[in-house]
Order: structure tokens, then sequence, then C-alpha cells
């Protein structure tokens, strides 16, 4: 059994994480049920700070909350010395009840609303990563009106195309995000901004892609960005004194998945920007990045109760478990793949193969394909790794499901941060059918 952070079988052949067992887990928070080990996410924290210290250069790490966000997990991130990527309305209002410090809030997006703009404003946040021209215009208006000045990075599109599965490749040419360089769009855009009286450009932004096992797409973006940079500062005496990388770090989700040690991302970055800063006599930008998923992916394990079993002679045989596209949608929508162990029987030899089925009214609700796993029955414990990055934040309430519980576990104790939706919560803001009377 693949095993990282505080994982590990116990003397009773039970998966432990923290020093809790996710059998007693189970039996106390019920399934299905997240579980995210603190002391992991520490660890890649430290590891990506410590990189930036080791070279001593300027830097930000921001924790990318579309991964996961709960105010316990906003609290965590707070107490590690992260900044903090929000990309809506309801990240922020979550981080503002978490008691973020708002000078270190970064909002992105491309489409803010105005009262989202509004928002981020009145709230004295440290940032805003601005998309387009729509945006960079109503911000400046919304700035005067309330004579504020505010800080802006730009999102600019390098043409890099990352590595990755074509649906969450950010950095192309053709996407949704950011200023793009073949238009000469993003020279409009800094001249716009680096003018404005109440914007204060502090620099730029890209985001070539998600789940990258290399460092070469952000050798390439660093390049392109410097290749900008030269114009900026003959065209109109500007010069970035941020430039934000993105995120995008890959972890190991299946067996094959090679990702690097964080550490070696950040050097390689720090390596090409130090060169070409020095060779274009600029100073040493501050360096911002936004890991997500490699600060939380591999942290989180879903726990599942087994339910029906189906066999079909010389074809498959499927186990169904009480979850589903309504608490990982990634599966469905990426066919991302997974690997799990049944908890309560964790050191037993695989001895067949079952395919892991969801709950959901849909043929395309399934987890796993082809899992090794003990001969398995409706009184076991599925556990289904390096769920903690875009499961419970995608969890939905299809075919009204409730969403799961969410616990913390460190040093032997567990904390449970989200609770079980109930059934009453999913009609809470329902409303009743009110039929007009007719005289």
């Amino acid at each position: 059994m693949y095993t990282n952070g505080t994982s590990r079988i116990n003397d009773q052949g039970q998966l432990e994480i923290g020093g809790v067992n996710t059998v007693d887990l189970a039996a106390k928070y019920g399934t299905p049920l997240f579980v995210y080990d603190v002391a992991l996410i520490r660890e890649r924290a430290m590891q990506f700070q410590e990189a930036f210290k080791m070279e001593a250069v300027p830097f930000q790490v921001a924790y990318a909350s579309k991964a996961f966000s709960c105010l316990a997990m906003f609290q965590l991130a707070d107490e590690l010395g992260l900044s903090l990527d929000v990309v809506s309305g309801g990240e922020l209002y979550t981080a503002i009840e978490a008691g973020y410090p708002m000078d270190r809030i970064h909002f992105h997006g491309n489409n803010k609303s105005l009262a989202e703009l509004e928002m981020a404003v009145e709230a004295g946040i440290g940032c805003i990563v601005v998309d387009n021209f729509y945006e960079l215009r109503e911000l400046s208006r919304i700035c005067k009106e309330r004579q504020h000045r505010m800080e802006v990075l730009l999102r600019i599109t390098p043409g890099v195309e990352a590595h990755t599965h074509d649906y969450i490749s950010t950095g192309q040419e053709d996407s949704k995000f950011g200023f793009d360089l073949v238009s000469g769009q993003v020279h409009e855009a800094v001249q716009q901004a680096h003018e404005d009286e109440f914007l204060h450009l502090l620099g730029v932004h890209s985001h070539i892609g998600s789940q990258i096992f290399e460092t070469k797409g952000f050798v390439m973006a660093v390049e392109k960005m410097f290749e900008l940079i030269e114009v900026w500062k003959e065209k109109f005496d500007f010069t970035p004194s941020v430039l934000n990388l993105g995120g995008g770090f890959g972890i190991r989700y299946i067996e094959g998945d090679t990702p690097l040690p964080v550490g070696e991302y950040v050097r390689k970055m720090i390596e090409v920007v130090k060169e070409k800063a020095a060779a274009t006599n600029l100073t040493m930008p501050e360096i911002w990045i936004e890991p997500g998923r490699s600060l939380v992916g591999d942290a989180g394990t879903t726990l599942y109760s087994i339910g029906s079993h189906k066999h079909i002679p010389n074809v498959r045989d499927y186990l169904a478990v009480d979850g589903g596209m309504s608490d990982n949608l990634r599966p469905a929508l990426y066919q991302a793949e997974y690997e799990g162990v049944l908890a309560n029987r964790a050191n037993e030899e695989a001895t067949e193969t079952f395919s892991i089925a969801g709950k959901c009214c849909e043929s395309g609700d399934m987890l796993i394909w082809d899992l090794p796993l003990p001969k398995a029955n409706h009184e076991d414990i599925l556990a289904v790794f390096c769920t903690g990055a875009y499961g419970y934040a995608m969890a939905n309430n299809y075919n009204r499901i409730p969403r799961p519980a969410v616990v913390f576990v460190e040093k032997g104790e567990a904390f449970e941060v989200v609770r079980r939706e109930r059934y009453e919560d999913l009609v809470r803001l329902d409303l009743p059918l009110v039929k007009k009377v007719s005289n």
C-alpha cells in the first residue's frame, strides 16, 4: 500500500492517519468522510517556504483556496504564514469570517462581479489579479469613487501549454483567462494600469496549467515574461516588482505519477528569474506562487462504506459505495484516477479486482476502475487516497445527496471542521409553491 505523510497500517491491520484509526473515524463521523492529515499540510508549506529562504529571495507562497476552502483550512493557512488566493466572493467571505489578514489576500478570477470587486476593495485586500479590460476599467472606477489605491497584478497568457490534461491547461494562447500576448493586449493593459491614479501595478501573473511534473513550462513562461518586461521598460518606464508564476505543481495520485519535490520547482523558478533579471539589468522581483493541490491534495483521504456488489460473469465486479460524483466529481469531469484500500483490512492481500461505483443515478459515476482488493463486503470501509484537492471543493447535492463531513487529524486527535449536511439542510433555501387564490 502506498503511504505518505502520517498514514500507516497499525497493529490491527487498519489504516491510521495522524495517529487516529480511520475505522474509528468512520464509526464516529459516518461516511463518506474527508480526512485531512494536518502534519502533511504543515510539511508541504514549510518545504515551499524553505526553498525560497535558502535562495534568499523575496517571495510569497499563497494557498490557492479553490482546492479546499473552509474556516479551519483558512485558519491553518494563516497559522502557516501563507498568503491566500481567492476566486470568488464566497471564498473572500470565508476568509473574512476566518479572520484572515486582509493584506495577504489575492483575488483572482476571469469574471469578478462588480459586487465582488467592491467587496474586495472595501475589505482592503492586498492585491487583485486583473484578468481583462472590463475589470481594469471597473476596478479603476470603484477605487476612484472610494479614493482607495489598490495594488494589482495583470494576468497574462504566456502561450505555454503545460504537459497536462487539455481541460485544465490554462496558460496557452486560446484561453478564457488573462491578456494575450500575440494581439498586443497585454501592452495596452500594462500602460493603462501603470498610468492609472488609483491602481498600483505590481507586476504580472501567469498560470500554465495543473498537475505539472516538470519545470520546463515554468522556465518558458519566465522567458516570455522577460521579453515583455524589456518592452515595458523602454515604452512605459515600467518594470515589475512582482512576478506571480502561479501553481499547478503535480502530486502522486497513482503509480506512475512522478511529481518533483516541491523545492525543485521553486529552485528552478528562482534560477531562471535571477538569470533573466541579471541579463536585463533589472532588480530581482519578488516571486509569488500559488500551490493548492500540492499543499492539500495528498493530505486528504475519503472514507466510504461499501454497499452493493454486482458480479457480471466474465466481465466485471462492481462495488458500490455511499458516495461518488457528489463528493468527488474529478473522475467524471477529468477522467481522474485514484488508488484505494480497505481501511479495516489494509494489510490483507489483494486477491480480486473491483470497479468502484458511486451511488448517483449516472452510469458515469465511477470512482475507480479495476482496483485490486481483498474479497470485500458491505461491512468494509474503503479509503480512497489523495482526495484533498477539488473533492469537497466540488462536492454537490446531485440526487439530493448531503455533502460529507470533514475532519482534521493530527497527533492522535481528530477535529471536525465541516459537519455533515442533514436532509433538512437540503430544503433550507427551498420555497413552497404558492398558488394564486382566484376570486
